[in-house]
């Protein structure tokens, strides 16, 4: 590619992960021509329709927003090549691009990815990572192909996940990686100095979409492998456990190795010093507990008036007869 001081740009992205990347954007010198960001949705108990968090940072700096809720009819097709982009820019937009958009632009799609692929492709690398215990994950950035989440690389940035690390924490670091790796990107991609490079598909693993059922525990897995689900679905979509035939969530907590026997799913201790509970190998220190109809309380606050909810000897998830 011959030197150019800037890019017209074409951006797709709906959640607060891709408004970091639609901001660090707006402040470089490239011309973003229009935002593409999925349709308004209802939300909250009113269920009023609200605007994504990419279409509120457009909306405030005065770009063209674009809502097509699909990109494989002619109009909304058409309509992008009207932009003439040099480039579009895919960070969480939601919607699959087909093989016409991909072609519209000059340069083609870019898409930033949470991951270092190919080990997490698909729509939930962050929460998957976190589940199944690995050790480090990071950005790609990535040219975009027919297939999911596997076109050539571009540029890899690392980083660990620590053992505190929940979907929200590691969400938050990726967050501040994507944007400065996009504008190198682009850097190179202006200079001529990108060195594309083939993912191995034999190392690729499917990060699934996270479902609410999915959160329900599952006492029979290890204290270690839960302790895991409950950073990886938070904060959505909270993992939880049934008591009494309602749910109890929880937030956060610790795991013990220490050998048990009770059944898994048995509340071991629940006072002020702790709130353990056997699990198919050692048991969880739970800290950070939600009953139903009742905010998020600390170990303190569960115990002071609401641990008689749970003696010791309860079995969590089992319905009353």
């Amino acid at each position: 590619m011959s030197q150019a001081s800037s890019l017209n740009i074409v951006f797709a992205g709906t959640p607060e992960f891709a408004a970091r990347h639609l901001q660090a954007l707006i402040n470089s010198p490239h011309n973003i021509v229009a935002v593409y960001t999925q349709p308004d949705r209802p939300k909250g108990r009113g269920k009023k329709l609200s605007a994504s968090p990419v279409k509120q940072l457009a909306d405030k700096h005065q770009l063209l927003v674009l809502q097509p809720p699909s990109l494989k009819n002619d109009e909304a097709q058409q309509q992008l090549a009207t932009l003439k982009p040099d480039l579009m820019i895919v960070v969480a937009y939601g919607l699959l691009l087909p093989q016409a958009v991909l072609d519209t632009p000059r340069y083609g799609c870019l898409n930033v990815h949470g991951s270092i692929l190919p080990r997490w492709r698909g729509a939930a690398p962050i929460q998957r990572a976190i589940e199944t215990g690995d050790a480090r994950t990071g950005i790609t950035i990535m040219q975009m192909d027919i297939g999911l989440d596997t076109g050539p690389m571009l540029l890899k940035i690392g980083c660990d996940i620590s053992p505190e690390d929940t979907s929200s924490s590691l969400h938050d670091k990726l967050a501040e990686l994507g944007p400065p790796a996009l504008l190198e990107t682009l850097q190179r991609l202006m200079q001529g100095s990108l060195r594309p490079e083939a993912q191995d598909d034999t190392l690729a693993n499917y990060a699934s979409k996270i479902t609410k059922t999915e959160a329900e525990i599952n006492w029979r897995l290890s204290a270690e492998q839960i302790q895991r689900k409950l950073r990886a679905f938070n904060p959505f979509p909270i993992a939880f456990t049934t008591l009494k035939g309602e749910r109890l969530r929880l937030h956060s907590a610790k795991c013990s190795t220490l050998a048990v026997t009770a059944q898994p799913g048995t509340v071991l201790q629940a006072d002020r010093d702790q709130f353990s509970i056997a699990c198919g190998e050692g048991s969880l220190h739970v800290t950070q507990v939600q009953l139903p109809g009742k905010k998020v309380m600390s170990l303190a606050e569960f115990a002071n008036g609401h641990s008689q909810y749970c003696p010791p000897g309860t079995i969590l998830g089992e319905q009353p007869l």
